[in-house]
């Protein structure tokens, strides 16, 4: 992939009082490039408990790359290409859900714990223009 059709890409998890903040960040980690640094906030939940956002952004073009290419094992990236216009909005974001606990064991699937949200580069800056991006760039993913 030459190119890359998003100005950034933002992942998050949230750590509740339950989990342990290392499995939670190794977790995040299988998408991301070697070093990477997350950002840790600590916040409070709606009975007080403590919640720690621990999130990312990617802004260079080979981080990017990297984050697509491990979703590229995704198994039911169809399902993703025929889902886009409910999965990008009018601002031309694209978010997408991951599953955690399998992140935590190297896998790829969705399902719920990490949030993936890129900005999708679209121009005009139209929402049709986006999900054609998005789905240019998926299909060549496969």
């Amino acid at each position: 992939m030459s190119s890359v059709p998003f100005h950034y890409v933002d992942l998050r998890a949230f750590c509740y009082e339950t989990e342990d903040e290392k499995r939670v960040g190794d977790a995040l980690r299988t998408f991301l490039p070697e070093d990477t640094e997350l950002e840790r906030v600590v916040t409070e939940g709606h009975h007080g408990d403590r919640i720690l956002v621990l999130s990312v952004r990617l802004e260079r073009a080979d981080e990017v790359r990297h984050v697509l290419s491990k979703l590229a094992d995704l198994d039911d990236i169809d399902t993703v290409l025929n889902e886009l216009d409910h999965r990008v909005d009018d601002n031309c974001a694209f978010f997408l859900t991951l599953d955690k606990q399998a992140a935590f064991r190297g896998q790829v699937k969705r399902g719920d714990g990490i949030t993936f949200r890129a900005k999708v580069e679209a121009y005009p800056a139209k929402k049709e223009s986006a999900i054609e991006n998005v789905r240019e760039t998926f299909e060549e993913l496969r």
